[in-house]
């Protein structure tokens, strides 16, 4: 059962999962993850997600038999007064047997840490350049941005082929590059550099022209959809990406659950006719439902700029989940509602629609009669031909939310007699072998004994391992009691699990000297310590500012976005330009509390950025 032949000459592909907690984690690599990643105790990007030391441990020594990987989110900014419990904490980890850790302050690289570092898309990663460097200082991974296009990925694994290359596939998405966003930080004193994002991005605003009309009203012109980029596995594959990353830090099990099971078997069908791929973990799942990613929390999908730009990246009428598709309203009689179409409804079912304004709406369905639905309370505004969708399908939620069958790994298991007793070899499909001789006296027996010892060897249960293949046929003819195989079937077990449990030492790529490009480092290189600092300092920069959080420059972009009000309203200077003069700059978005951020439009490098509300000696030429 040794797949080393094979392993040599393919590329691993690893689904990458999200795990708030150990127990999500334990239910991703049921599901089918090669790998997943969890938040520190602290200083993760996700301030509500951190974890004990116990938990990762715990999550760690589940994942070891499957080959799949545990990486840490250490992706904060760190303070001066911080470095230290961080150092301190990450031996720690190391000492658990983490995989890497996700990091974006340059302090963790000079801490020179026994473990592998991957680079957080909080690093800005979007150039064959920044990759190349983080490859020379010995980086693991980058973490791509996920504005890329497919060409541009594929532009990048060609420049620097043996960095392992990460990229998202599934989940929320930030309107603003990733560690370029200063809109909580300023809004709220709450930075998404320190895992306190307030989603700023999610509020709704009116957009206002340089003659201070309201073209837009009430719309959420910086909430994007959710990525879905399960029908471009095999291109990004391609590409040179190495790992697929659902996003989801904060999300439930069933979430959780659900995604990765879908990622799984939609990879598995690509990997079965790719034999130059190959999964990057082992073991076999399986679910009790059928996964289906509409049935989970979406604003409905996109796969932003994979593919190029388009318009339909953005969600504006709601940041709320709106999820599947079923069916129209044929009539509404306030208490009852009959829906057109073949989707079975269920009693629990959580259904939306927008009326003629736009504005979301939703209500619980008491009761469900084939297609005729009493929900809870009347809805009057719901008229005929309205699309309605289904963000909650209680059925589904009762189904995935049911314990699911445990991973297990396939196991062969031979017994054989030797001079002065028994053999008994166990090995699984990772290549791991145990084997062990036993001295015992031989027996002969009264009638065949093949298939009453097989059965004894098969009961694995309780154990990570599943008996594929039992070969007792050489000591079929002779006797052993149960209690002796059940004895040696534990100790192999053991002695198998061990070898899965035995720690090594992870290797570390070599480190290169670099020249830092920027001689002057602004505070978008989020430098928030002495060790940061010291680092540009060290590899060729001459001046270095502080992070935003520390000391806001007053001309400080708040977002830099791929994604642009002009083009999504068919307003490009590019693209349109005939109707981009009819929206009159300088643009502004404005909240109810009267602030006004005004956006430029940097069209060379299709951009659109987000300013600080001006001050009246501010120049107000952004825009136009």
């Amino acid at each position: 059962m040794d797949k080393s032949t094979v392993a040599s000459s393919s590329r691993p592909v690893e689904l990458l999962s999200p795990a708030r907690t150990a127990d999500i984690g334990i239910a991703a690599i049921d599901a089918g993850a090669d790998a997943v990643y969890i938040g520190a105790p602290a200083f993760g990007a996700r301030a509500q997600a951190g974890n004990t030391l116990d938990g990762i441990l715990r999550l760690v020594e589940y994942a070891r038999p499957f080959g799949v990987k545990v990486y840490v989110t250490l992706n904060t900014i760190l303070y001066d007064s911080e470095l230290e419990k961080v150092r301190q904490m990450a031996l720690q980890l190391a000492e658990i047997g983490v995989d890497a850790f996700i990091a974006q302050d340059m302090s963790l690289w000079q801490m020179h840490l026994p473990i592998p570092l991957n680079a957080s898309t909080q690093m800005d990663n979007r150039t064959p350049q920044q990759v190349q460097m983080l490859y020379d200082l010995g980086y693991s991974r980058a973490i791509l941005a996920r504005e890329l296009s497919l060409d541009e990925i594929h532009k990048i694994h060609q420049a620097v082929p043996k960095m392992e290359l990460e990229v998202f596939v599934h989940g929320a998405l930030c309107v603003s590059l990733s560690g370029r966003c200063y809109a909580s930080q300023y809004c709220f004193s709450r930075s998404a550099n320190r895992g306190e994002c307030a989603q700023f991005c999610r509020l709704a605003f009116d957009l206002i022209d340089g003659e201070e009309r309201v073209v837009v009203r009430d719309k959420h012109l910086l909430s994007m959809r959710d990525l879905n980029r399960s029908h471009d596995l095999e291109q990004l594959m391609d590409a040179g990406v190495s790992s697929f990353k659902i996003e989801g830090r904060l999300k439930d099990i069933d979430y959780v659950r659900n995604i990765t099971a879908y990622y799984r078997q939609t990879l598995d069908s690509i990997l079965q006719r790719r034999p130059e791929y190959r999964r990057a973990s082992y073991g076999h799942c399986e679910t009790l439902f059928k996964p289906d990613p509409l049935k989970s929390f979406n604003r409905r999908f996109t796969d932003y700029f994979l593919h190029g730009r388009k318009a339909d990246v953005w969600s504006p009428d709601t940041p709320k989940s709106v999820g599947e598709p079923v069916g129209e309203v044929k009539e509404n009689r306030g208490y009852t509602i009959r829906v057109s179409g073949l989707t079975t409804f269920h009693s629990g079912d959580g259904l939306c629609y927008f009326d003629v304004q736009h504005k979301l709406h939703g209500f619980r369905v008491n009761r469900a009669e084939a297609n005729l639905l009493y929900p809870a309370t009347r809805q009057p505004g719901l008229s005929p031909q309205t699309l309605l969708y289904r963000n909650h399908d209680a059925l589904f939620e009762h189904q995935v939310m049911q314990p699911q069958p445990p991973r297990t790994l396939a196991v062969d298991v031979i017994l054989q007699p030797t001079t002065e007793g028994y053999r008994l070899t166990m090995s699984d499909e990772t290549g791991a072998t145990v084997s062990q001789d036993y001295t015992l006296d031989h027996q002969e027996a009264r009638s065949g004994q093949g298939e009453r010892q097989a059965r004894e060897l098969s009961k694995l249960g309780g154990t990570p391992l599943r008996a594929i293949h039992v070969d007792t046929s050489k000591t079929a003819h002779l006797f052993l009691p149960a209690s002796v195989l059940s004895q040696w079937r534990r100790q192999a077990v053991e002695a198998l699990l061990s070898r899965h449990h035995t720690a090594t030492q992870p290797t570390l790529p070599p480190r290169k000297k670099v020249s830092y490009p920027n001689v002057r480092v602004d505070y978008r290189a989020n430098v928030a310590n002495m060790m940061a600092r010291d680092f540009y300092l060290e590899h060729g920069a001459t001046e270095v500012s502080p992070a935003y959080e520390l000391e806001p420059p007053s001309d400080a972009i708040l977002m830099t976005c791929k994604h642009c009000i002009r083009f999504a309203l068919n307003a490009c200077f590019k693209r349109s330009p005939s109707r981009a003069h009819r929206l009159v700059g300088p643009l502004q978005l404005a909240l109810p509390d009267g602030r006004k951020f005004p956006l430029e439009f940097d069209c060379r490098n299709c951009q659109m950025l987000v300013h600080a509300p001006y001050s009246q000696s501010q120049s107000q030429s952004h825009g136009s």
